[in-house]
């Protein structure tokens, strides 16, 4: 994954929450990655979900979409994909396109995991 990593571990001490840890850009030649990694995770009942964007600069709307286009099915298994960590350019366009209603965020993922669920 050019300019883009994702690391996958369970939480340290919630092991039901998978946290995915994403450093770099979210764009049109990363997303498409981000999101067989995501789907990889849904696919194996992964439904508690932390993104930690803290190292990521920038978010594209193909990365906004793949939040989007998965919250119903994540919700529908009884779980929810929630962000932390996001930095005030990210922030301020998650605000902006009014993500804040419909996807919760944290300021890292520690409160993530101890008031997301």
């Amino acid at each position: 994954m050019e300019n883009m990593t994702v690391l996958i571990a369970n939480h340290p001490v919630k092991k039901n929450i998978t946290l995915l840890s994403v450093k770099g850009f979210l764009d049109s030649r990363t997303t498409p990655d981000f999101e067989k990694e995501l789907l990889w995770l849904l696919k194996e009942k992964k439904f508690k979900l932390i993104i930690d964007l803290k190292e990521v600069q920038y978010i594209a709307s193909t990365g906004w979409g793949v939040f989007v286009s998965q919250i119903k099915r994540i919700r529908n298994q009884k779980g929810d994909l929630i962000l932390s960590g996001m930095n005030p350019a990210v922030k301020e366009v998650f605000e902006l396109l009014e993500f804040n209603r419909i996807m919760k965020s944290f300021p890292n993922v520690d409160s993530a995991a101890n008031n997301g669920f």
